[in-house]
């Protein structure tokens, strides 16, 4: 797992870390059943407070990409390959609507790239 915390960016340390490790699970990077370190050893390895970490591991678990088995640990969930799929089925709806209206390609992402930093 590859994460790195900025601390002179102005993105908070736990959605860094979030979303590091969402681009991963969304990108196979962090295969299904992927076993992730514990919260106070990500904590300590990142140079950051426990509590930011459990933050974004309990945000990863609410959007279905992380499960907490107990003492067992924190995998990644099955539920990423399904959010990944959702969200591809989603894109070609898109793409099939913009084309249908005649919208450019570079419009139609400009759209995309405005609601995804919305």
């Amino acid at each position: 797992m590859r994460i790195s915390v900025d601390n002179t960016s102005g993105v908070p340390p736990f959605e860094q870390v979030r979303s590091a490790i969402a681009e991963q699970v969304n990108s196979g990077g962090l295969p299904v059943g992927t076993k992730l370190p514990t919260v106070r050893a990500l904590a300590a390895d990142l140079g950051i407070a426990a509590n930011t970490v459990a933050k974004a591991y309990r945000e990863l678990e609410q959007a279905g990409l992380l499960e907490t088995r107990g003492r067992a640990g924190t995998f990644v969930s099955d539920a990423g390959d399904q959010a990944a799929a959702r969200a591809a089925e989603a894109a070609a709806t898109y793409a099939q609507i913009t084309r249908a209206l005649g919208i450019p390609k570079e419009e139609a992402l400009s759209i995309v790239r405005a609601a995804l930093n919305a």
